[in-house]
């Protein structure tokens, strides 16, 4: 039975020969049966609703399945968010499913070393024995009340039915330790929509109407959110309108804009802070949103104060003050010098937006401000949308209509002694400390701060992790500073990967777990929002398993809580068991595929069995929501938030009544002043400056002399947040990602630059930063403007497969992991990880 690393994948290989090659025979394959005889023929097939989770636009989509076998992918035709389309990366799903390098059974580690380039030496065991090890290690936690030192670690997740792993697991169990991936995502974004207008979440836009869209630092067309729907509206805004595009590279959206504003990255700042100076200027701030002075003469002069009682506002709240404290200096003289963006296209698009207002946008994107400093960045770029009239206008930026969702049955009465003891347990991720305020949604300490448990289990502080669960994450790859993640998990004594591939992570497990294909094998319901209607989508399986493979928020926790209770500890099984009720038959669940069902059809019951009709589609029960695969809202209806945003004030706050409750909250309980916690979080405001959207210089990892380039991480039009590596049409088709190649992982540099350093396109290159270094080859590229260099993320995955590695027996990798270089830092008062905006400087050597 022992299978080592190289005979793991050659094994993997040969059954992947068998799917590619078995056409009609791959059914009776997967149903592990006897094999049948082919007819010859191939049947007329049929689509088969599910959801694609590639990106967080969560994508309504089809399968077409053809003698059990799924061969083609769209967008779900009554889907209106995607407008029936799905993304390219969409359609690598059908490669991910039939993936022969996929984890097919559950596996056990033989070698107890741990790190990057030793070889696990897995073995195959049975689903039996990996619970019945896994519950004896939680046990142990429980025998000696140390039941906050187990750990949940999530990674993508299915958000009806992830509280039956990541909300109740912990819970019952008795630890505090669930920890999101949400921090390495982009939660620096919503800080400032939440401090203007009170709601932490993503935005949408109504790209149907707007005349004038900026796009700053994401690729809406590549990446970031809601791919189909920007791709579907983009040439219609560029024939009636303008589009521009804020982003030191010259990504695909920049390639088609009227506008590139290539900016000094980390500087974005300096420039939303002049556009809006110039703005107030001209007089070009929307009216009926914001205000007007009583006089009607605009008092607006650049260096000169304002008596804030010569203002009246409506909607708004501290305009003037906010001139007063930073506006009134920040010309575009000012911000020609520093953004490095020319002083007459700063003036150009900001009359562009000011006379299209309120039908105007700014899309707001990770680039900015995902970084030490981001939150102001965040802050000042959304207030845009204030001054402009746009926040819940016609072709502005928008919130969304709600689609109803029942909550999962309460678990408190579940909850023992133990687990109340161990839940009141400080987090192991420090969120709440002096300098990691992590104020989400105005409440400190509510912030997860994912990459930061690395650091937390390598000093024991507050404690140290005994064991960990982790399923759809690959932490060891996916966060900056990566090598940390190696040194934290080889320390942790008992770790369990859920996943599909053999990722990164994986490699330092103790316990693997085989996870079902997300779109294609497992049933869940997810939510989100797109072109102004909300929806609801199922995700279910499109054909049979292949493989020994488990569903990992629903089956596998089920798996979990049956092994527990013979342990002695019934406590999640019983709540699984007797709480969840199929609302059409009474019964409670009694296995795992009834009770996957039994969550989905809870959460989704609001919208095919409401108590009073909807206003958006009509669904007939469970089997016609299964059928048709979605349930859309009614449209967005505007200007409902005038006058009552979620804000202290009510209002949107260019003066943060919102922001200064919150840091003196935080500054309360730490006994101490928001000057210092702000000192402490990295910022250089002080006073009043902190309640307003203002400059703050960028911190760089780096001094420039010795690391002269600033490092741009980007996201890849086919990156299925780091998971598509291993096909074959990722590596095939990377030429879609604006000046990259197939098969290759390139560094794009200046030719100006390039030539100082005597390098041309084709040379292999190392670059070094205080973190790390990588090996990439260089191409010249003038898309990316003089003094920095960016690299697409993706590529450098030294596990995960035989496409994705170079030689993944011998742990090479393909190219290098832009995580390597980028150092472990953070914007701490939303918790994020820094990973854009400048933060980064590398040299460049041949290698």
């Amino acid at each position: 039975m022992e299978i080592k690393r190289r005979d793991f994948l050659r094994l993997s290989l040969a059954v992947g020969a068998t799917v590619a090659l078995g056409g009609p025979q791959l059914n009776a394959f997967a149903n592990g049966k006897d094999i049948m005889e082919g007819s010859g023929e191939t049947e007329p097939g049929k689509w088969i609703p599910t959801t694609c989770q590639g990106c967080t636009a969560w994508c309504p989509a089809e399968f077409f399945i053809q003698n059990g076998r799924a061969v083609k992918v769209r967008g779900n035709p009554l889907c209106k968010a995607n407008n029936g389309y799905v993304c390219p990366r969409g359609h690598l799903m059908l490669q991910e499913l039939y993936d022969p390098d996929r984890i097919k059974v559950p596996m056990k580690r033989t070698n107890p070393q741990k790190g990057r380039g030793i070889d696990p030496k897995f073995v195959p065991i049975s689903w039996d024995e990996a619970m019945d090890t896994i519950a004896d290690k939680m046990m142990e936690l429980r025998k000696n009340n140390e039941t906050h030192k187990f750990m949940l670690l999530r990674g993508r997740y299915s958000p009806t039915t992830e509280a039956l792993a990541y909300g109740t697991i912990p819970k019952i169990f008795g630890s505090p330790n669930n920890i999101s991936h949400s921090a390495i995502c982009a939660e620096a974004e919503k800080f400032g929509p939440f401090y203007t207008e009170g709601y932490w979440g993503y935005r949408d836009y109504d790209l149907a109407r707007t005349k004038y869209l900026v796009i700053w630092g994401c690729d809406p067309l590549s990446s970031n959110r809601q791919v189909p729907n920007a791709i579907n509206k983009f040439s219609d805004i560029l024939d009636r309108g303008t589009v521009a595009v804020v982003d030191p590279r010259l990504n695909a959206s920049a390639a088609k804009a009227q506008e590139w504003l290539p900016v000094k990255p980390g500087e974005d700042n300096a420039l939303a802070t002049a556009i809006a100076h110039v703005i107030l200027v001209e007089g070009l701030w929307n009216k009926e949103f914001v205000g007007n002075f009583k006089e009607g003469k605009n008092l607006f002069k650049a260096g000169m104060t304002i008596d804030e009682a010569a203002f009246e506002e409506k909607y708004t709240h501290g305009l003037v003050k906010w001139w007063n404290i930073e506006l009134k200096d920040r010309t575009p003289e000012w911000a020609t010098k520093v953004a490095l963006i020319p002083k007459g296209q700063i003036i150009r698009v900001a009359r562009g937006m000011g006379k299209a207002a309120p039908y105007v946008a700014v899309w707001l994107g990770p680039g900015p401000v995902m970084s030490p400093r981001g939150a102001y960045s965040s802050f000042a770029i959304h207030a845009l949308n204030g001054l402009l009239g746009s926040v819940d206008h016609e072709g502005g930026t928008l919130r969304n209509p709600k689609v109803p969702v029942d909550k999962m049955p309460s678990l408190d009465a579940y909850l023992d002694d133990i687990a109340k003891a161990g839940g009141k347990q400080k987090k192991i991720d420090q969120r709440g400390t002096k300098s990691f305020p992590t104020i989400a949604a105005g409440k400190a300490g509510s912030g997860v701060i994912t990459n930061n448990v690395a650091n937390a289990i390598l000093a024991n502080d507050p404690y140290d992790i005994k064991v960990a669960i982790g399923y759809w994450n690959n932490f060891n790859f996916s966060c900056t500073g990566a090598d940390r993640w190696d040194r934290a998990m080889a320390k942790i004594p008992f770790y369990v990967h859920i996943s599909t591939n053999p990722a990164e992570m994986t490699q330092f497990a103790d316990i693997v777990l085989p996870a079902a294909h997300h779109a294609t094998e497992k049933l869940s319901v997810v939510t989100n929002k797109a072109n102004l209607y909300a929806h609801m989508s199922i995700q279910q399986p499109v054909v049979k398993r292949m493989w020994d493979v488990k569903a990992d928020e629903t089956e596998i926790m089920w798996f979990l809580a049956q092994k527990l209770r013979t342990k002695g500890f019934p406590n999640i099984y019983d709540y699984f068991s007797k709480e969840f009720k199929d609302h059409e038959t009474g019964k409670n669940p009694t296995n795992a595929e009834e009770f996957a069902e039994m969550a989905a059809k809870i959460v989704s019951k609001p919208v095919w069995a409401p108590k009073e009709p909807l206003k958006g589609d009509k669904i007939d029960g469970w089997e016609d929501f299964k059928k048709k695969g979605i349930y859309n809202s009614e449209p967005y209806t505007f200007k409902k938030l005038w006058g009552n945003f979620g804000t202290v004030t009510k209002k949107f706050e260019f003066y943060s009544e919102t922001l200064k409750k919150a840091l003196k909250e935080h500054a309360d309980k730490h006994k101490t002043t928001i000057d210092d916690i702000l000192d402490a979080s990295g910022y250089l405001a002080k006073g009043e400056e902190a309640f307003v959207p203002h400059y703050e210089p960028p911190k760089r990892w780096g001094d420039e002399q010795k690391y002269p380039f600033t490092f741009i991480d980007y996201k890849s039009r086919l990156n299925r947040e780091g998971r598509s590596q291993n096909t074959t049409w990722f590596q095939e088709f990377k030429k879609v990602d604006v000046g990259d190649e197939s098969w290759e992982d390139i560094l794009k540099i200046n030719p100006m630059d390039a030539r100082k350093l005597g390098i041309k396109t084709g040379d292999t290159v190392k670059v070094i930063s205080q973190a790390g270094s990588i090996i990439v080859k260089v191409k010249l590229w003038e898309g990316v403007r003089s003094g920095t260099v960016t690299k697409c993320y993706g590529q450098g995955h030294w596990a995960y497969g035989k496409v994705a590695a170079k030689d993944y027996h011998r742990f090479l990798p393909r190219g290098g992991n832009n995580n390597d270089l980028m150092p472990d830092d953070y914007e701490r008062l939303t918790g994020s990880s820094a990973r854009n905006g400048g933060f980064t400087g590398v040299r460049i050597e041949k290698a």
